[in-house]
């Protein structure tokens, strides 16, 4: 118990540095900055500024990255409830009735309870994270080459059954990712892999400029040709303290959110959406008036905005213990420790100990500051809804250009950068989901070396990830995730038939 109290001390001292309670700030500032702007979004956004914290210490730059992934989801209940249009997608459930309470002249209460529960959540999901992550790493030291390799594809698998769109999709950019993790030199045999004579992908395709190809290009591409529209509520916002009937309501609802995000943000896939979704439709059940669900309930908007914050918070948690990342966002994170040479995984807490503790304590820094930041200055958030995206956009697209060359000094990166931004902009035309690819890219080299080390100790044998339990019990899973959607199918036409028959048997 006296190591847990020093190692509490430690991330104390950490994040109340003078420097990464400004990168704190930083961070914090930014994620709700994007998360009001509908369109940009915290991937597209820690993408271009991967590139800044190279310059900075690993544990600075993860507390600013996570910073901005927690507080986006803050900013984005604000243009829920004031625009009807989701700042952020984990704030899509809010505008059910968020916006609703707007109408009704309750911008200011359902502006507060998304900001308390949010805080909340964020800090009970560091709590949690907290007393969890430590025990929960002597089990990740138990997974060796073959349960890393049946592990990641089980990830693949059920971020890949988890997506948006359709599952096919989903597993051809999976492929697609692991295929582009390939290029570059073969660290066995020190062959040159797919560069076609490029001397310049010799050393691979570097994270920064594919990921803001993807998601900042792409994203400015799309929303260019869209030409959003958007038309803030004009009726004077007051009352941002919920009164005590509200309270009444809500805190069951952002207990219950809190929970049900932190355990469903572990999940690999879009945990935070899912847990929005899900607390809404158990807020619903559990209501006694569920008919008002839709017209401006408070529970509607505290239970789904708890959530989001605190699966932000559960998705740390494969992150810290296993290396293995969650969420596109957590993918960017992982890229991020591994350039600062950080090896993520069950070792990273007693390693670097100031990278998690700093981490954690800075996560209950960061939701007083959102606290803060959400409430007071709301007039200020209306005014930045209002830019013009045809002035926001260029600006974006010159920070994509300037932290793309700065890596590697290098213009072959920008051109990359320009090549997946395309890329990204006919993803989402054909509705094809980036973040399989995202995952799949990041998580390519620790897939093929766990599968070539699993060989090396079975002499070239497969079975050797049938004879694992924990391998083979995430390989079934996985193959069950895949055939599940043909099984319910068949399980269908089945029903259809016999219910088919029995009518016509009726007399």
């Amino acid at each position: 118990m006296s190591g847990f109290f020093e190692n509490l001390s430690l991330g104390y001292q950490v994040a109340f540095s003078a420097a990464n309670l400004l990168y704190c700030f930083i961070g914090v500032f930014i994620g709700t900055l994007i998360g009001v702007l509908p369109g940009i979004g915290p991937v597209g956004t820690i993408s271009m500024l991967l590139p800044v914290t190279f310059g900075i210490s690993p544990t600075s730059a993860i507390i600013m990255l996570a910073g901005i992934y927690y507080g986006a989801q803050y900013g984005g209940s604000t243009t829920s409830i004031l625009v009807n249009i989701p700042g952020e997608v984990t704030s899509v459930v809010t505008c059910l009735d968020g916006y609703q309470m707007a109408r009704q002249g309750r911008a200011g209460p359902a502006l507060g309870i998304a900001a308390f529960g949010s805080f909340i959540a964020g800090t009970i999901g560091a709590i949690i994270l907290m007393f969890v992550a430590q025990p929960l790493s002597g089990v990740g030291i138990k997974f060796g080459p073959p349960e890393y390799f049946s592990l990641i594809i089980l990830a693949l698998t059920l971020l890949s059954y988890l997506a948006h769109g359709s599952m096919v999709k989903a597993i051809i950019m999976a492929i697609l990712g692991v295929g582009l993790s390939q290029i570059g030199i073969d660290v066995v045999t020190g062959r040159v892999r797919f560069t076609f004579g490029i001397i310049d992908l010799e050393d691979g395709l570097g994270l920064a400029p594919v990921f803001m190809g993807l998601f900042g290009v792409g994203e400015v591409l799309v929303n260019l040709e869209e030409s959003l529209y958007i038309e803030v509520f004009k009726a004077k916002i007051k009352g941002l303290l919920p009164n005590l009937k509200d309270w009444m309501e809500s805190i069951g609802a952002i207990i219950r959110g809190t929970f049900l995000g932190f355990f469903l943000g572990v999940l690999p896939g879009g945990g935070a959406i899912i847990s929005t979704f899900v607390s809404y439709a158990l807020e619903k059940k559990l209501s006694k008036h569920p008919e008002k669900f839709g017209k401006g309930v408070i529970e509607g908007v505290a239970g789904p905005e708890s959530a989001n914050n605190a699966a932000s918070s559960g998705a740390f948690i494969p992150l810290f213990i296993l290396g293995l990342p969650s969420n596109a966002i957590t993918a960017l994170l992982l890229g991020a420790l591994m350039i600062h040479g950080v090896a993520p995984g069950p070792f990273l807490i007693s390693k670097h100990p100031e990278i998690f503790w700093g981490t954690i304590m800075s996560m209950y820094i960061g939701n007083v500051m959102l606290l803060v930041l959400n409430l007071p200055l709301i007039g200020l958030w209306v005014k930045v809804l209002k830019v013009p995206y045809k002035v926001l956009f260029p600006i974006l697209l010159l920070l994509c250009i300037i932290g793309s060359y700065s890596i590697n000094s290098s213009k072959f990166d920008v051109f990359i950068m320009f090549i997946f931004g395309i890329i990204g902009y006919l993803f989402k035309k054909f509705d094809y989901e980036p973040a399989p690819l995202v995952m799949a890219f990041v998580l390519g080299p620790i897939l093929e070396n766990s599968l070539r080390q699993s060989l090396l100790i079975s002499g070239g044998s497969m079975l050797i990830f049938l004879t694992k339990p924990i391998s083979v019990s995430c390989l079934i899973i996985a193959l069950f995730v895949l055939l599940s959607p043909i099984i319910l199918q068949k399980s269908r036409r089945i029903r259809s038939k016999i219910s088919q028959s029995s009518i016509s048997d009726t007399p």
